[in-house]
């Protein structure tokens, strides 16, 4: 059997790390076990539904490097999700109800006020057919509710282990709108049967959703998926991420230069019994990956982590997968350049300012008079090479007598205008005789 995942995000919005947590350990899942990755757009809502949310969608998938091999769009199977509906229509498990949204408001203040639970009470299963042609008549058109069993639902969750739902405890789910519109649940279930969907990997928060849909799974006369929830994130102190993750969206992350490898070796790792390390390639994070390494804890995230392992990514990147990105921002020095700098930036973005260090103009600061002087008198000729640095700084040590950081400080200074940064020997070079000379004089270069 072929393993089939689904990430199914609705066009409603931008996807941010969560939903990028849940496409992510789907598609490492599909990755690890030889199977399929499907893109399905749930696009029921057409009401928020846009086309400008879709292209988002794919655009952040593809710069992820989240390629999938099967894609869907619900709003194109109505017709499958309408013979699914008659199937249960026929089964006596799909009933019309005829509430207003008031009326339903009123019944559930009332069953609290009771210290009732605030479960639907299926009055309208007792309507006769006179009854239900008389609210038709004032032009009511009825919704449509999924009959539960009253039963326990009983799965065995990869994750979470043994699960039981009582579907005596939840109300009838609402299937279909008064305007003929499917709501979520169904057409969801439709397609994970058409689509042969054989895992089903998701947030917790879905859980009581899944009793629901293991019976409508068994009305329809399918195969129940197996399940695995892993837990939601939160706050790197616990708190709720809920009202952040708009702020987290992964357009915006882009935006800020994260590269998009920090964001998925963070997010794989996030919630299971592996350390969280920097991994440069989609293909290391599927060797590593393990559903059974996923634990029931909240998953903690801080967006600091993003740029720490931002810094290590790039500490490691090679000057050739990085050359496209630097030519975009203005950066030249080529290799040289890159290896100098890359120790100590957090963002790439970054390197632009340690090229105009490089490139000039730079106003120099002179800390110390006297030993800029001495250096620019013993400032070697010719090209500089890595060696250049140390035999310099030894002569205007003997010169001056300065040593340490009085030597050292003053220099970086006067080359760079910043008090710490990359290895002067590798930048030394880079800067070059000319503009050494001229800063060294105090001079701008």
């Amino acid at each position: 059997m072929t393993t089939v995942v689904r990430f199914a995000p609705s066009p409603t919005g931008k996807i941010h790390v969560g939903n990028i947590r849940a496409a992510l350990t789907n598609y490492l899942f599909a990755r690890k076990t030889g199977g399929k990755f499907l893109l399905r757009l749930d696009d029921t809502d057409t009401d928020r539904s846009t086309v400008a949310f879709a292209q988002g969608i794919y655009a952040d998938l593809a710069w992820l490097g989240l390629k999938h091999d099967l894609f869907a769009k619900q709003s194109e199977r109505a017709a499958e999700h309408n013979a699914a509906a008659e199937k249960l229509r026929a089964a006596g498990r799909l009933y019309p109800c005829y509430e207003t949204a008031d009326e339903l408001d009123r019944r559930r203040k009332r069953q609290l006020a009771q210290h009732k639970p605030p479960v639907y009470d299926r009055a309208s299963l007792k309507l006769t057919a006179e009854q239900r042609a008389a609210f038709e008549a004032q032009g009511r058109k009825p919704h449509w509710r999924f009959l539960l069993s009253g039963n326990q639902v009983e799965f065995n969750d990869v994750i979470r282990g043994p699960v039981h739902i009582d579907t005596a405890s939840l109300s009838d789910p609402v299937l279909i709108r008064e305007d003929g519109r499917f709501l979520y649940t169904l057409p969801s279930v439709v397609d994970d049967i058409d689509f042969k969907i054989t895992h089903i990997i998701r947030g917790e928060d879905h859980v009581t959703n899944t009793g629901v849909q293991v019976e409508i799974f068994e009305a329809l006369g399918a195969a129940v998926p197996v399940f695995a929830h892993f837990s939601m994130l939160v706050g790197a102190g616990g708190e709720a991420l809920s009202k952040r993750l708009g702020s987290l969206a992964i357009e915006g992350l882009r935006e800020d230069g994260i590269e998009p490898q920090a964001i998925n070796s963070l997010l794989a790792k996030l919630g299971t019994s592996d350390p969280v390390v920097v991994r440069a390639t989609l293909e290391e994070l599927v060797a590593d990956f393990d559903l059974a390494k996923f634990s029931r804890a909240p998953a903690h995230f801080d967006p600091a982590d993003l740029k720490t392992l931002n810094h290590k990514l790039l500490h490691g990147m090679s000057f050739d997968a990085v050359a496209g990105d630097l030519q975009k921002l203005g950066v030249g020095g080529g290799a040289q350049f890159w290896e100098a700098v890359r120790d100590n930036i957090e963002l790439l973005r970054d390197a632009r300012g340690w090229w105009q260090v490089v490139e000039g103009p730079l106003e120099p600061v002179i800390e110390d008079a006297a030993v800029a002087a001495a250096a620019r008198e013993l400032l070697p000729t010719g090209s500089f090479t890595d060696a250049t640095w140390g035999e310099w700084t030894a002569a205007v040590s003997a010169k001056t007598g300065a040593k340490g950081k009085a030597l050292f400080r003053p220099l970086r200074l006067a080359l760079t205008g910043q008090p710490h940064g990359p290895e002067m020997r590798k930048l030394l070079p880079l800067i070059g005789p000319e503009r050494a000379a001229k800063r060294l004089a105090g001079q701008a270069a």
